[in-house]
């Protein structure tokens, strides 16, 4: 038999210039087109997009605004399905319009007749009960939902969701594929030379408490270790700004930046994947760039801001240093220094469970292959 094409409409928080999310997109992209070398489905993703036109660029498929009726409803009706996710699509926590947006999205969808899927999605906090039923009933609509992490899943099951209907899997940049594989060459690190260290923060204190602390844990670090600090915004223009304001903290300008001091730029999530490869320790706000570190086999220092980061650490059997509400500067040194010491030792025990987590990313891109395999064959 010869392959049948099955074109999907992916939704989702993409075209922000947030690496994170693409990361999220890229991931996905890349586990679809796995599907389809195994399977004799063709899949041919047509993504809502804020910027398509830079969204086909960067990932070389179709794409369509997301905030333009007529051409989202065009994508669906001529699809074979929706994909919606990953990420924390679905809370109302930074607006009370994305749950009516996405869900609205997934019900054009299901009145059209096309199947729909949910992939690795964050569910919540969802504070409005109306959200809640609102939720149910789109979902128990959906053919396939997976989410990633245990308080979703608990989540969607006391909104009367049954469990038989639910997948729990890793977020979809665990599988994002690994340029270089990093346990190798950290095996036997050269002690000779600086340790890099990554930091990614976002505003989130109006009183930049939390920033203050960081800056004070990168100054101690400075001054007692060899090391370089390389900032790493992941959602700009915003990220950047919160990099500079911890510049600033500690005196410091981009304008004459010492050596030991860097910032990357750039938007493709491939570049900044690699940036992280490159780093010994992350002390990380952003959930993505934990998420990067851990792919690459680099120990991370979380620090909360949002339940998201605490889930992902547990995955990971790790807690967070601190949060934004309380973080001290001298636990961030103390555990960036023990992981620079002790990584033979975090790599033999975290390797397992990040291979799991590789392994376990794929599947609901499996699913959704082996529904139109299924489908095909009826």
């Amino acid at each position: 038999m010869g392959s049948s094409v099955r074109r999907l409409v992916i939704s989702g928080y993409y075209g922000f210039n947030n690496s994170g999310d693409e990361a999220v997109l890229s991931s996905i992209l890349a586990a679809l087109r796995n599907q389809s070398a195994q399977t004799n489905v063709q899949i041919e993703p047509i993504v809502l997009s804020a910027n398509p036109v830079q969204t086909a660029q960067m990932y070389g498929v179709e794409a369509v605004h997301r905030m333009k009726l007529k051409e989202v409803f065009t994508a669906i009706r001529k699809s074979d399905g929706l994909i919606s996710g990953g990420g924390s699509l679905l809370q109302d926590v930074t607006s009370n319009k994305t749950i009516p947006y996405y869900l609205g999205i997934l019900k054009l969808a299901q009145w059209l007749g096309k199947p729909t899927f949910i992939y690795a999605q964050g569910i919540g906090p969802i504070h409005k009960p109306l959200f809640h039923r609102w939720v149910k009933k789109v979902f128990e609509r959906c053919h396939y939902i997976s989410v990633r992490d245990t308080a979703s899943f608990a989540l969607l099951k006391e909104m009367g969701l049954k469990e038989s209907q639910m997948d729990q899997v890793p977020d979809p940049v665990m599988g994002m594929s690994v340029p270089i594989q990093q346990e190798d060459n950290k095996v036997l690190p050269d002690e000779k030379q600086p340790k890099v260290i990554g930091v990614s923060v976002r505003f989130w204190n109006e009183d930049r408490s939390e920033l203050n602390k960081i800056a004070k844990a990168i100054k101690i670090l400075r001054e007692k270790e060899n090391v370089i600090i390389k900032m790493l915004p992941f959602h700009m223009p915003h990220d950047r700004e919160a990099s500079l304001y911890i510049l600033h903290q500690m005196g410091l300008t981009d304008k004459e930046l010492p050596e030991d001091i860097q910032i990357f730029y750039g938007d493709n999530p491939t570049e900044m994947f690699k940036e992280v490869s490159t780093c010994d320790v992350l002390i990380g706000m952003r959930l993505h760039s934990l998420i990067y570190a851990a792919n690459n086999y680099v120990p991370m220092v979380g620090i909360s801001y949002d339940p998201k980061i605490d889930l992902f650490l547990e995955q990971m059997q790790m807690t967070a240093v601190g949060s934004t509400e309380q973080l001290d500067e001298n636990q961030i040194v103390e555990n960036v220094q023990k992981l620079m010491l002790e990584y033979e030792g975090w790599l033999l025990e975290k390797k397992p469970l990040i291979n799991n987590l590789k392994e376990m990313s794929q599947k609901p891109a499996q699913h959704i292959g082996n529904f139109y395999v299924y489908k095909d064959g009826e």
